[in-house]
């Protein structure tokens, strides 16, 4: 990250983030989705890509709205001065209430009682509150019922609490990701009915959604008014294939540099508690970087990283703030060398999904997990404009 037009990252560890990518992938959602509007999910710091870059760059390339988990959350994005609808998708606890009011959040209410409460304390701040009911079609989470007996009645009698505005009705698909799961399609007719039935009395909200990234690109008959992608904005997979056959463009690089590196002889243990030792004569480097940063501790002894364009195992445990890998093969290999723990060298890459694969996880963990005291930096044409300060750490 030095040079001409370059900046130094505050540590010798780092994430990229690649803004043209974002741009392109929200163009291409929002396409596919028209002319249902998009709501951009940046909950998680924007999965870890940064939630205040994420939401300017989608905002100016076709998002309407954007959504979050937390009430924190959408404060932060309106401190940054984001002023669009901003939905928080989980549960607020009515101590946030006024927190949530005060900086024009919608919120998602999932019972008769949670409306109330919220309205009243709406109605105490001389304020009118927009809320969004969910439905739970099936995923056993937040929201009212789908077979609640009295659905619709529960529904009107919210709409008509003054202080709050019914804006929305919405539902959460739970494999939506896996074509050959019945209970997706089962929650959209579910849904489908909830809808109609309120329609027929006369309460159709101006927003109805449920669709994932996964059903965005899936399912049409998900789209209804709204959608919500989340990974998908970030180019990483909602499903085994969707990046390569819906184009889309993962942001995120996840950079270190090489401490140390050191000849060491067959029989040599390596980190804590030996879990490897040499058989061979062997040159070990050192980066600085661990757990602590989000590299998971289930990477030791399997997962690798890419050196001088090849790939090179992670050997012994990785460490709260190092680890070690096994540059033998590699080439010549010195201090201060680049090496990449997600994204492309030369003429190989290592995307979150993979590094997931060798944890038995989700590429959603990956990126979500990089922790705060990684700089991001922001490129647009391949080029730094921004850096995400981490004041705690200056």
């Amino acid at each position: 990250m030095e040079g001409p037009g370059r900046v130094r990252p505050m540590r010798p560890t780092w994430v990229e983030v690649d803004l043209d990518a974002i741009a392109h992938n929200v163009e291409t959602l929002q396409r596919l989705a028209a002319p249902a509007e998009l709501m951009a999910v940046v909950k998680a710091d924007g999965y870890g890509h940064g939630a205040v870059m994420v939401a300017r760059t989608a905002l100016a390339h076709g998002a309407r709205r954007l959504a979050v988990a937390v009430v924190e959350e959408g404060v932060h994005l309106r401190q940054s001065a984001i002023a669009c609808p901003i939905l928080v998708m989980g549960w607020t606890p009515p101590w946030q209430y006024g927190l949530a009011l005060r900086y024009d959040l919608e919120l998602t209410v999932s019972s008769e009682e949670e409306a109330r409460a919220l309205a009243e304390a709406a109605r105490r701040e001389g304020r009118r509150v927009r809320v969004h009911l969910k439905v739970d079609t099936g995923m056993g989470r937040l929201g009212l019922r789908w077979d609640h007996p009295r659905l619709a009645e529960v529904a009107a009698r919210i709409a008509g609490l003054g202080g709050l505005e019914l804006v929305g009705v919405f539902t959460h698909l739970a494999t939506a990701d896996d074509p050959d799961a019945p209970l997706t399609e089962e929650q959209l007719a579910r849904f489908g009915r909830i809808v109609a039935t309120l329609d027929e009395r006369g309460l159709r909200p101006l927003l109805r959604h449920a669709a994932n990234s996964a059903a965005l690109l899936r399912l049409p008959g998900a789209r209804y008014d709204l959608v919500r992608p989340g990974i998908a904005l970030y180019g990483l997979e909602p499903f085994r294939g969707a990046v390569a056959a819906f184009d889309l463009r993962p942001a995120l690089a996840w950079k270190t540099r090489v401490a140390l590196v050191k000849e060491v002889p067959a029989g040599t243990p390596i980190s804590y508690g030996a879990t490897f030792v040499t058989r061979r004569p062997s040159r070990i480097a050192v980066l600085p970087v661990g757990y602590a940063d989000g590299l998971r501790r289930a990477l030791s002894n399997r997962g690798q990283v890419l050196v001088g364009g090849r790939r090179v195992p992670i050997v012994g445990r990785v460490c709260m703030d190092q680890v070690m890998v096994d540059v033998t093969d590699a080439g010549p290999v010195a201090v201060g060398d680049e090496a990449v723990l997600i994204g492309r060298q030369g003429d190989e890459a290592i995307t979150a999904d993979e590094m997931a694969g060798w944890m038995d996880t989700i590429g959603y963990e990956v990126v979500t997990g990089i922790g705060r005291r990684v700089p991001r930096i922001y490129l647009r044409g391949g080029r730094p404009v921004a850096q995400a300060p981490l004041s705690h750490l200056l």
